[in-house]
């Protein structure tokens, strides 16, 4: 498989860099590697279009309340991180 093949068919990927452009920035590499994918995969950019919303109202409702300092457990996040890597590897 070839760079551009791998690119188009790795969403893992692509929604990691689809988070990490919400909360961060991305290199030219990585953006470019990103709308390549997205310009072939319906589904990761209806996840781009629905994590922009989820995010969006997430900061609006922090805002709103005033709650600028709150941050999930750490066990919370170790266990949701272990239960999507078991759903992605199942795929």
């Amino acid at each position: 498989m070839n760079e551009l093949q791998k690119i188009q068919y790795n969403c893992r990927k692509a929604t990691y860099l689809i988070e990490k452009q919400e909360i961060g920035h991305i290199t030219v590499r990585e953006k470019l590697e990103l709308k390549i994918h997205l310009m072939t995969c319906s589904i990761c950019k209806t996840f781009q279009q629905q994590s922009v919303v989820i995010n969006n109202m997430v900061r609006n409702l922090f805002y709103l309340d005033g709650q600028t300092n709150m941050k999930l457990d750490e066990n919370f996040k170790k266990e949701l991180q272990k239960r999507i890597n078991k759903l992605l590897d199942k795929n």
